[in-house]
């Protein structure tokens, strides 16, 4: 069962036997998690053929790669099992690197699986040595017999095989896992190249750790920039790409996504899509190398308010590991408005209740096998915010002006309808672009509880 210390960062993990390939079975043994049943200690998701398995297999190992890489001073590193997520028509299987700047997912799609869906839910998956030099030797077109989890039966009746791990799981790793969902949850599809284009694209890439750079639309292909342009797309540490390199020779398509950018942009988060057949596989990466998702700050507005928390409560309650979320049914069920089913939707992305698929611009349902109460918890901004409010430190000094003292003197917000600015040294390093700085944030919690007030 997968347990996370409260005060420590450690994740244990137990699994009834190791994963493995086995007379052209791959059994992928489960720990932990959460069904439409409550929590069970090894669901048993699917069992049946992946109809695609040499291309399924390369994007696992791939997976496994990411979750053990710092990109960002390499050194050696505890391995992170991936989450696995049944959502009926698909399977997700997600990891994070142990940087905490590039998150991975590959999403095996109905037409590469041909078999029954026993439960949804999500959990971690066992992923070892041997079953990746497993991995790395499945090819050909025949299919790949696939089970996720075993039946309840033969998981207890196994005798001696019980796998236990502990793995550290550092507060900045959940809160990047958590970060991400909201970071992309803004983006819109930037480029799209196909199989070929994609496969010279890729290859082209420089090698080396390399700085930000800037993928450009050049015709059917991108070219690389040292500065952003209008309609460009951001790739910090373009060999942050190289676990896509194995996958090319199945490439159908590679898309990426983004935020708008102009000449003056600074480095921003990108999304890397290589569709392959019947899956795909996605990379997210952090605005530059060195910097993790867990310093972004969008979720830190999400997480401050209690009307949104409120509202994740009731929201999430009406979720059931659905493939895509549907916003306008879940305010017709849950009877909120739109916006605010929306922001439930922000809330619970922040503690990895649902993530975001950009192919699909849609979140889905998911439940991450982690203690999900200490992703908003642990997060210092909001800590040091919330510490301001309750000592009195933030007073409003007319409609759009506020002053926040702290330990190194008055901090002066100014607001102008949803923005605001701050005099401080990390708004004037920043500009915003990683989210509120703590002055901005307690000023806000502020000025809404006013707003309450005065509503009443």
């Amino acid at each position: 069962m997968a347990t996370t210390a409260a005060a420590g960062a450690a994740q244990s993990y137990t699994y009834t036997r190791p994963s493995g390939i086995d007379d052209g079975l791959l059994g992928l043994s489960t720990s932990g998690g959460t069904t439409e049943r409550g929590p069970q200690p090894h669901p048993h998701f699917f069992s049946g053929v992946l109809t695609q398995a040499a291309p399924a297999a390369a994007a696992l190992i791939g997976l496994a790669d990411v979750a053990q890489t710092r990109y960002h001073q390499p050194r050696p590193t505890g391995f992170r099992d991936p989450v696995v997520t049944c959502n009926g028509d698909r399977l997700r299987l997600e990891s994070f690197s142990a940087c905490g700047g590039v998150y991975a997912r590959l999403d095996v799609l109905e037409p590469a699986m041909d078999g029954e869906v026993h439960e949804r839910g999500t959990t971690n998956v066992d992923v070892n040595g041997p079953l990746r030099e497993a991995l790395a030797r499945v090819g050909g077109a025949d299919p790949l017999h696939l089970a996720v989890g075993a039946e309840e039966l033969a998981v207890t009746t196994l005798d001696g095989a019980v796998v236990e791990k502990k793995v550290p799981l550092p507060d900045r790793w959940l809160r990047g896992f958590a970060e991400v969902q909201v970071i992309t949850a803004g983006f819109d599809p930037r480029a799209e190249l196909a199989g070929h284009d994609a496969v010279r694209f890729l290859r082209s890439l420089p090698r080396g750790r390399g700085g930000a750079a800037w993928a450009v639309p050049a015709g059917r292909t991108l070219r690389l920039a040292g500065r952003p342009a209008p309609g460009a797309i951001c790739l910090a540490g373009p060999d942050r790409l190289r676990t896509m390199l194995p996958l090319l020779r199945f490439a159908r398509a590679l898309r990426a996504y983004g935020p708008p950018v102009t000449s003056g942009s600074g480095p921003v988060a990108s999304v890397w899509e290589l569709e392959l057949p019947g899956m795909r596989y996605v990379l997210t990466l952090s605005p530059e190398r060195s910097r993790g998702f867990s310093g972004e700050g969008a979720v830190l507005d999400a997480l401050a308010t209690d009307e949104a928390a409120g509202d994740a409560d009731l929201v999430g309650a009406l979720l059931s590991f659905e493939p895509r979320v549907e916003p306008g049914l879940l305010a017709e069920r849950s009877g909120l408005p739109l916006d605010r089913t929306k922001a439930a939707l922000v809330q619970l992305g922040t503690s990895g209740r649902v993530g975001f698929d950009t192919a699909e611009a849609a979140f889905f349902h998911r439940e991450l096998p982690y203690d999900a109460s200490r992703v908003a918890a642990l997060n210092p901004r909001l800590r040091s915010a919330r510490a301001l409010v309750e000592d009195g430190s933030v007073r409003f000094t007319g409609d759009g002006t506020a002053v926040v003292t702290t330990d190194g003197g008055d901090r002066n917000v100014r607001f102008d309808g949803d923005a605001a600015s701050c005099t401080c040294p990390w708004w004037f390093d920043h500009r915003g672009a990683r989210g509120p700085c703590k002055h901005v944030l307690a000023a806000r919690i502020v000025r809404r509880d006013i707003v309450v007030e005065v509503a009443r």
